[in-house]
C-alpha cells in the first residue's frame, strides 16, 4: 500500500466529510453482488472493454465476503473515506483516498468500509485468460468488530 506524501486529498474525500459522493459516480445499489456483501454497497461500471474497472462505494460498516480472484488479480485505488483491506492470515490494513492495493491472483482477502465511514475505491480487474472469482464466507461480526 502506498500513499504519496506530496498529494493533497480534497477535504470532501477525507474520511470525516466523505458522504459516498466522490470523483466517480456512485452508481446503483449493488444488487448483482449483494449476496456477497454484509451491508449496502453501490457499483458504477466505469469500463468493460479490455480491463474491467468499477467504482465501488460502501456504506459505513459494509464489507464484502472473503474471496479469491483466480488468475489476473485485482488493483484497488482508494478514492474517498476510510476502509479496510485484509489478506487471510495477516492484519487488516486501513485504506484511505490515495492508497493503492495490489491483490495477487489466488490471494484470499476482503475489503470494505470502516464502521463509522463511507468508503469508495476503484477496482481494476487485471486481465487474464480463464480468470474467475470465488466467493467464500462472510467476515464475521466479531472479527470486523475488532477493527477501529
Amino acid at each position: 500500500m502506498s500513499t504519496e506524501k506530496n498529494v493533497k486529498i480534497p477535504a470532501e474525500l477525507d474520511e470525516q466529510q466523505f458522504d459516498g459522493i466522490g470523483i466517480f459516480p456512485i452508481g446503483e445499489e449493488n444488487t448483482a453482488y449483494a449476496d456477497y456483501f454484509t451491508g449496502t454497497s453501490y457499483l458504477d461500471i466505469l469500463n468493460k472493454e479490455g480491463v474491467g474497472v468499477g467504482n465501488v462505494t460502501f456504506e459505513p460498516g459494509c464489507r464484502n465476503f472473503w474471496h479469491i480472484h483466480h488468475k489476473g488479480g485485482q488493483i484497488l485505488l482508494g478514492t474517498g473515506g476510510r476502509g479496510w483491506y485484509q489478506e487471510a492470515g495477516k492484519p487488516a490494513q486501513q485504506m484511505k483516498a490515495g492508497d493503492v492495493i495490489y491483490i495477487a491472483p489466488g490471494t484470499k482477502h476482503w475489503h470494505g468500509a470502516a464502521k463509522d465511514s463511507w468508503f469508495s475505491h476503484v477496482a481494476i480487474d487485471v486481465p487474464a485468460e480463464g480468470k474467475s472469482n470465488e466467493w467464500l464466507e462472510p467476515v464475521s461480526d466479531e472479527e470486523y468488530g475488532l477493527l477501529d
